[in-house]
């Protein structure tokens, strides 16, 4: 299975940071597609993304493996999506972002849509980058540096 990763560094600290990554009912604010999400349960996410002018649920479980730096998650159904969101300390005030994650192609491909092969991996890629420049902005926004 195909495997990207993407960081950015967001002028924040690792604390604020991690308390918007958990902030699920904001994910529409930066997750390109996804038009509601709530938590479910002690660990249980649920996301309504629309693709292909349809609405279709997804459900994903989350842990913290290690609080204020390491949140993983993976889809519970088909599409399988596996993946990890870091934070690593830059200073006090600057924190990078590291996100990776695994995917089938053909099931990726079933579930949303889009381009197959190499142009499939790309879009992802694109998607995900843009989806952290979102993030950034909202941080940054939320707790500008004094």
């Amino acid at each position: 299975m195909p495997n990207l990763e993407e960081q950015i560094d967001i002028t924040a600290p690792g604390e604020v940071v991690w308390d918007h990554l958990h902030q699920v009912e904001d994910y529409p604010r930066f997750v390109g597609g996804v038009r509601d999400a709530r938590r479910e349960g002690a660990s249980g996410v649920h996301m309504d993304l629309e693709t292909r002018g349809a609405v279709q649920g997804i459900d994903a479980d989350t842990k913290d493996l290690r609080p204020n730096e390491t949140m993983t998650w993976t889809t519970t159904e088909v599409p399988h999506l596996s993946g990890s969101v870091s934070l690593l300390p830059i200073d006090a005030t600057h924190t990078r972002v590291q996100v990776r994650m695994e995917y089938d192609p053909a099931e990726a491909h079933d579930a949303f849509g889009g381009p197959k092969g190499f142009a499939q991996s790309s879009a992802i890629e694109r998607t995900i980058r843009e989806d952290l420049h979102q993030f950034k902005d909202l941080v940054e926004q939320s707790h500008p540096t004094r």
